[in-house]
């Protein structure tokens, strides 16, 4: 398939710009691949969806503050660095995108906060936008921690056009997530509140966990017409032998696994046997799934409604089929349904 087929018109008012009030409140467009039809919910009642057995997989990962701005020396001109991994704990190596660019050379020092206590130096070039910067700071492990946490800000994605706001700091967040090491949240999670997971649980459904640390290529525009020539960023995936277990018990017994979000996709899709189940591994993918695929784990998806000729969206038609996802986009458009990381949910059984 060709990327100028994934085009559609999303009108941008329809592009969330806060949270629903409540987590599991969102709206929730139920679609069902084997008949074609389309049932409008509130994301609560998902439970209605799912018995004792099925099985739920989500992404643990962790958000963390990643957008930092600073100054540079000598000019004081502003600088905005998002802090993508770190590359080397001990000498506090990290991967970097720099904005502008073109003012941020190698051998630079770039100063942070009011008082300028941490600072940077620029050490190496990675891309046009990438650095590798090394931060200058005596203090320990922890206290380097907190100094991030305090200075940097909740890494809303571009779309989203405020300023991050304390509300934030646990929306942009899963109720589950454990592991930091995200720029991104996996916002299918987005929509589970403490209550609403408890609930799933009484009623027998079991919840396996996977990390993904989402990177900032999950909104990479995809540049290429033949979707076969486009390379995914690569992002650091774990999936351990508890989750495994129950996965497969699940799938030996015909039950629902139900991937929470697209970044579990990836992660489950990247770890499987030749029989189809799934297997425990550690490592990065850099997976990009587009039609015509054959998914080996999950046979349902729950996930967010997602911007034009995005790999997002690719993957769900890969999931779902490109007519009925289209169909179903049609209508959310219509039913004023709202898109992107703050937006409402589809569950596609």
């Amino acid at each position: 398939m060709k990327l100028s087929q994934f085009k559609f018109d999303l009108p941008l008012n329809l592009i969330a710009q806060h949270p629903s009030k409540t987590r599991d409140e969102s709206r929730l467009m139920v679609v069902n691949r084997a008949t074609g039809k389309i049932e409008h919910k509130l994301f609560k009642d998902i439970i209605n969806y799912f018995s004792d057995k099925d099985v739920m997989v989500v992404n643990n990962t962790k958000v963390f503050p990643a957008r930092l701005y600073g100054r540079k020396e000598k000019t004081g001109a502003k600088i905005e660095v998002f802090l993508l991994r770190e590359l080397n704990k001990q000498n506090r190596l990290w991967d970097v995108i720099v904005d502008p660019a073109r003012k941020i050379r190698v051998g630079n020092k770039l100063y942070f906060g009011d008082d300028e206590s941490l600072v940077a130096e620029v050490i190496d070039n990675t891309t046009s936008r990438g650095r590798t910067i090394r931060f200058l700071f005596e203090g320990n492990d922890e206290e380097f921690k907190q100094v991030l946490d305090s200075l940097g800000e909740t890494p809303l994605p571009k779309y989203i056009k405020r300023k991050p706001e304390e509300e934030d700091k646990e929306r942009y967040q899963t109720v589950y997530a454990k592991y930091e090491g995200a720029v991104a949240a996996p916002t299918a999670g987005l929509h589970f509140s403490r209550e609403l997971i408890k609930r799933l649980e009484i009623k027998g459904v079991k919840f396996a966990e996977v990390t993904l640390h989402t990177g900032l290529g999950t909104f990479r525009p995809i540049e290429v017409e033949d979707l076969s020539k486009h390379k995914m960023d690569a992002e650091y995936f774990h999936i351990d032998e508890y989750a495994v277990k129950i996965v497969n018990k699940a799938k030996e017994e015909s039950r629902k696994v139900c991937a929470i979000g697209t970044t579990t996709v990836r992660a489950v899709e990247s770890s499987t046997t030749a029989q189809d189940h799934l297997k425990a591994a550690e490592g990065w993918t850099n997976t990009f799934i587009h039609p015509p695929y054959d998914f080996a784990i999950p046979n349902a998806l729950v996930t967010n409604f997602h911007l034009p000729k995005t790999s997002l969206l690719i993957m769900v038609c890969a999931f779902a089929g490109y007519d009925l996802v289209m169909e179903a986009y049609q209508q959310a458009i219509k039913e004023k349904y709202r898109f992107f990381s703050y937006g409402d949910a589809m569950l596609i059984l």
